[in-house]
């Protein structure tokens, strides 16, 4: 079937993963949903690449023996066969008609012992797994989805990578959608990630990282931004860019992997904490090792360019993932046990190189008080200490207050924070505030932000231009006389009377208020104990 016909290829998808139950029940089968349609994808391509060595040989028997010795001539090598070689090679699933889940998980994993690159990605799913007796879905289930996926071929002449991995991510953001505080953790709209790649402007053959990967959505946008600027230069021959990320949650970590490929991209994707233990490391050159003997010759790995989204104001890491940090992640200092924002923050800037002539860029997504938390008030406050490190030190390129309930995790309006670890002269000592929060269109459940406003942001941060209610460049004095309160709401004013303050700032201050509450009763505590009360 032809994706131009019927349904478009993000309903027919959709479609399929409502199969199961319906549209409210979708997002908890994902880890179910997205390795089937990814697993249709490999079957359809390895049949258009044994179709492509058949023409030169003769017959498909005779291609299969040869790719059979050969794997190198397709891109990923199935292993099962239909009865019949004219049938297609995704038929085998499409036909089981008993123990499903068992036949399903088996063909799963025979492709992952043949393909290296999707061990651990493709085969981590049971489709027989049971909890508490019950089977997780049960083979009417699966047949349903089988059946639905089996409605539209995903090969080489069907439908480009492109579109099938925008058609894949459109997926995930109805998974987050649907899913959650936990789902939403995983990805970032797509309007959010196109800016910041485009922003950061990655050149041919540089190095990309994203430390807490999620589904690798802003890896692939960094990749896609570049593909988008060498076709407005008519260039066909360019270095890809070349990808690394970490993710923690390893069902997160494989979708990652397969969103990467179903992109037909390549790119490094490791699995563990990387606050705790960063798995992109390289030599350091002798006399450069730091305080750190035992670990003498190791540090972090450097990158071009940054993009990540960790989650706001994590408070699973504490004082002693800072303090014995083997790596000196955190000159700045550390931040609060409540919020890990700034942790993430340092190790960002650490992962950066700062050559000359052109440092290292990064763009984060964070919490909107991360910018402005503690600023105007007299107690010592950890994050504005973090934050006057990093303006006196002149890495702060610039700072995105998005609109509000963009996110599927947050209603809250969250900012972009720009880091550059070597500025040009003409933006030294200088930053530039964009207040974004009316640029959207109000959508159902998220609001989004049309592609004429993204180009807006994009071009006033390109080229730093100064525009009335919506961008302003700052110098370091000015930060420093509001008290290092980097919020740009602070300074740029989208109203002619400003009659209220965003409820996003206000829940911030009173966040900020009550941590403040619970450190003076734990210290009052103390006193009262000391006293032997």
């Amino acid at each position: 079937m032809n994706i131009n016909n019927n349904k478009s290829l993000e309903s027919w998808i959709w479609d399929a993963a409502c199969s199961i139950r319906g549209a409210q029940d979708a997002p908890k089968y994902k880890d179910f949903i997205l390795p089937l349609i990814f697993t249709k994808r490999l079957c359809d391509v390895f049949d258009d690449e044994v179709s492509r060595v058949a023409e030169g040989i003769g017959t498909k028997e005779k291609a299969l023996k040869l790719i059979a010795k050969d794997r190198k001539l397709t891109r990923f090598y199935i292993p099962f066969r239909p009865e019949n070689l004219d049938e297609s090679t995704w038929s085998v699933i499409r036909t089981l008609s008993s123990k499903i889940g068992e036949q399903l998980t088996d063909f799963m994993r025979s492709i992952a012992r043949e393909n290296s690159r999707l061990q651990g990605i493709i085969d981590r799913i049971d489709f027989n797994a049971t909890t508490h007796g019950q089977r997780d879905i049960d083979d009417d289930r699966l047949s349903n989805l089988i059946e639905e996926i089996s409605k539209k071929r995903l090969g080489l002449k069907d439908v480009e990578p492109d579109i099938i991995g925008r058609s894949y991510e459109y997926l995930i953001r109805k998974f987050a959608e649907g899913g959650g505080q936990s789902a939403g953790e995983f990805y970032t709209p797509m309007e959010v990630g196109l800016i910041m790649a485009r922003i950061l402007d990655p050149e041919p053959g540089m190095e990309m990282y994203d430390p807490c990967t999620g589904s690798a959505g802003l890896l692939i946008k960094l990749q896609i931004a570049l593909q988008e600027k060498m076709f407005l230069r008519s260039k066909t021959k360019y270095a890809p860019l070349k990808l690394y990320g970490q993710e923690y949650l390893p069902n997160t970590w494989a979708m990652a992997n397969m969103n990467m490929v179903i992109h037909d991209m390549e790119g490094i994707i490791e699995i563990g904490d990387t606050m705790n233990n960063p798995k992109f490391r390289e030599s350091v050159p002798s006399g450069r090792e730091g305080n750190n003997p035992d670990k003498a010759g190791t540090g972090l790995k450097k990158f071009d360019r940054v993009a990540a989204n960790p989650m706001w104001n994590q408070s699973m890491f504490n004082q002693k993932t800072y303090e014995n940090d083997e790596l000196e992640r955190f000159p700045a200092g550390y931040p609060p046990n409540g919020t890990a924002d700034w942790g993430w923050v340092q190790h960002m800037l650490a992962s950066l190189n700062d050559s000359a002539g052109g440092g290292g860029r990064a763009a984060i997504v964070l919490d909107t008080g991360a910018v402005s938390r503690g600023s105007g008030n007299q107690s010592t406050n950890k994050e504005k200490e973090i934050r006057k490190w990093f303006v006196e030190n002149d890495f702060i390129e610039g700072v995105l207050y998005l609109p509000e309930n963009l996110f599927y995790n947050t209603s809250a309006p969250g900012i972009v924070l720009f880091l550059n670890r070597n500025k040009p002269s003409g933006k030294k000592d200088k930053i530039l505030l964009i207040n974004a929060s009316k640029d959207f269109i109000k959508g159902q459940p998220k609001n989004y932000i049309p592609e004429e406003n993204q180009n807006k942001i994009v071009d006033t941060f390109l080229n730093w231009k100064e525009i009335d209610k919506f961008s302003k460049v700052i110098a370091k004095e000015e930060a420093v006389k509001n008290d290092y309160n980097l919020s740009p709401t602070r300074y740029i004013h989208t109203a002619e009377e400003e009659t209220y303050r965003p409820i996003g700032e206000i829940l911030e201050d009173l966040k900020e208020l009550e941590q403040e509450a619970k450190e003076i009763d734990k210290e009052l505590k103390d006193i009262f104990k000391k006293l032997g009360y």
